[in-house]
This record gives C-alpha cells, structure tokens and sequence, in this order.
C-alpha cells in the first residue's frame, strides 16, 4: 500500500510543476486534463501525508515511553500514543478504500431515464414522483437537472422522462439507482381504498462526449417531424422534433421540448453516445461473467432494487436490506443515506475480493501454482 501512495505522490507533484509549465498553460485543454487529474488526487496525497505525520509522531511517543519517565507524563505519553494508535487505524483504512480502483465515470454529468411499468396510470404518477425526487436531491447537491425528453400520461405521471444531471460526481452518487423501483400504496384514482403495486425503472447512465463515443453518421437516420403533447395535439409550428434510429443496435431517441430543431438533435445524441457506451458495458460485463461484478455495482435493469410502501411510510433498498421510516423526505430527494449506505456496501465488497485476490497471490507466490 505504502509503495502504491508514494507512486501517487510522486505523480501529484509531477502534476503541480506540469500545471506550471508555459508550454502547459499555452494549451488549455491540456491544463484542465492535469488540473482535474491533480484534483483527484489530491485528498489522497493530503491523507497520506497526514498518515506519514501520525507515523513519525507515534514512533517519537514510544521512544519516549521507552524512556524513564514520572507518572504524569508518562501517563501523557501513553494517551498520546492510544490517540495517534486509533488515528493510524482510521487513515489506513481510509487509504485502502482510496486505492480502490475508481470507475472512470464518477465524476461525469448523468443522464438518467425513468420509465413507467406495471401498475398503469399509477405507475406513470410514480414515475414523476421518481423525477421529482431526484430532481430535488440534484438541487440540494447544487447539480443543475434539465429535461431531456419526456412523453407525459396526461394525469400528471410520464410514461418516459429522460432528464441530465450536471455536476461534479453527479454519476458517482446517482448509479446506483439503476433498475426497479416498486411503489406500494392506495392510488388516487382508486375509490375502494385498496393498496396497489407499481413499478417503474430507471436507468442512470454517464454523459459521453463525442470523443468517447464515435458515431458514425451513415449509422444513424435523422427524421424531422413536428412536436405534439398529450393525445397527439400539435404544440409547435414548426418541424423541430428529432427522431434519430441507430440503425445497427435499432437504438431509437425522440426529442422535441426545445423549439430548436439542432437542440433537440444536440440533446438526442447526447442520449444515443450514453446508450451505446452503456450496452458496450453491458457486453463487456456479460463477457466477465458474474464473478467479476460487484454485488451492488449500478444494479442490474431488471432487478427490484427498492420499494416505498406508503402504509407504513417504509423505505427497502433489497440489495443490502436498509430500511428507513422517512418515507416523505426521502421523495423530497433526501436519499443521501440509501446512497452512502450502499458505497460503503460497495467499497466492503471490492475490498474483500481485493484482500481474497491478495490472499490467493500469496498462495501461489509461497508454495505455487498447482
């Protein structure tokens, strides 16, 4: 591990004097590429460095106590090391998860799609009820949430809304709300006072830029038509809307809320540079195999991942068994404790199959490969 921090010691301070070299600062996007690089990496350093501190502090106090001392300060010396012993174990732990592989996508803008499924009208009320929810949590974050695309159900619910979350580490926090969420109460529209079950799925997915993602344009069919709202009405004048289909996945995104033909196309490649590389991921994953998956991960689309049962004002996420009782704050975006609760449930994960993988190296490397 040690070895492994001075590696990304050695590497922040390689960034600083690059960030302070002409030719660097001549090139803008140059700059900002070790700029952000330097920022990532700079809690770590501080950490270790903190952690290098409390080292040296703990080896001078037992020398100290090694030494003939009075009772009060030895009984000093002794506290100060029991203090520096239990920062030492907190800073070494918080360094292991640090080295964690990161996902490369952390720290992107997401898109993030919500869709109706079982429970008809009601399951298009939950769907907004998602939306609002996520959209207050980005607030609250100080991410901008702007709609995409949507197709409204005409009570006030969406059969799809597709909607970017801008901000730093936006898709850090929000991928774990990939899959099925399934709402448990009595719908508006039901007079006899029954509990009904509904679903609705969403998929978080990290924005791509045309760098990451290449299109080819004799891939995608681009149709022009004009905008309409609920039951088919035409809401627009003029043919703004934009239907692209990627023709070899069959891939196809609609956008027609902006009054801009080339912004509603800006947004519907937006959509499709996210979907492709999500599929791509999807392959690769599949190719892996489970065993190389973390057991929280983003969530698999098609697995319930949550229910909010209104009775009982409950709240379950089912991939780690939390519960909470706040049902009306957590739909007012206060969701930071689902979130926090299953990082920590994901960083337990690799850390495990990391010590597993070191114990197995081990192995091999003492007594070798059978």
């Amino acid at each position: 591990m040690l070895e492994k921090l001075k590696a990304v010691e050695t590497r922040y301070n390689e960034l600083m004097n690059l960030m302070s070299d002409p030719d660097v600062i001549s090139r803008p996007d140059q700059l900002m590429k070790y700029s952000r690089e330097q920022a990532g990496l700079e809690p770590m350093v501080e950490t270790y460095r903190r952690y290098r501190e409390v080292m040296t502090q703990l080896a001078e106090t037992k020398e100290m106590l090694a030494e003939d001392l009075d009772a009060e300060m030895r009984a000093m010396a002794q506290e100060e090391r029991d203090h520096l012993s239990a920062e030492r174990e907190k800073l070494e732990e918080k360094l292991k998860i640090m080295l964690l592989p990161k996902d490369p996508n952390d720290e992107k803008n997401v898109i993030v799609e919500i869709r109706a499924g079982a429970g008809g009208d009601e399951a298009g009320l939950f769907a907004a009820d998602l939306f609002r929810m996520y959209t207050y949590y980005a607030l609250k974050h100080g991410w901008k949430a702007s709609i995409l695309s949507q197709n409204e159900s005409g009570i006030g619910g969406f059969k799809e809304i597709i909607f970017q979350v801008a901000g730093q580490g936006a898709y850090s926090k929000l991928k774990y709300e990939s899959g099925v969420h399934r709402v448990q109460r009595v719908p508006e529209t039901e007079s006899g006072g029954r509990i009904h079950t509904s679903t609705a799925t969403v998929a978080v997915l990290p924005e791509m830029d045309e760098v990451e993602v290449e299109i080819d344009p004799n891939d995608v069919r681009i149709d022009i038509f004009r905008s309409s709202g609920p039951g088919g009405q035409s809401v627009n004048t003029t043919d703004s809307a934009v239907r692209l289909t990627h023709l070899p996945t069959g891939i196809v995104i609609s956008c027609q809320d902006e009054k801009s033909q080339l912004q509603n196309k800006i947004k519907a490649f937006n959509i499709l540079r996210a979907r492709l590389y999500d599929e791509e991921q999807r392959r690769r994953e599949a190719e892996l195999g489970a065993a190389r998956r973390s057991q929280v991960g983003s969530g698999d689309r098609s697995e319930k991942i949550r229910t909010y049962n209104f009775p009982q004002t409950r709240v379950t996420d089912h991939r780690i068994g939390f519960t909470s009782y706040r049902l009306d704050n957590i739909l007012n975006g206060e969701i930071e404790e689902f979130i926090d609760a299953l990082t920590q449930a994901d960083q337990e994960e690799k850390l495990k199959r990391l010590a597993d993988s070191d114990k197995k190296d081990s192995v091999n490397g003492k007594h070798g490969k059978v």
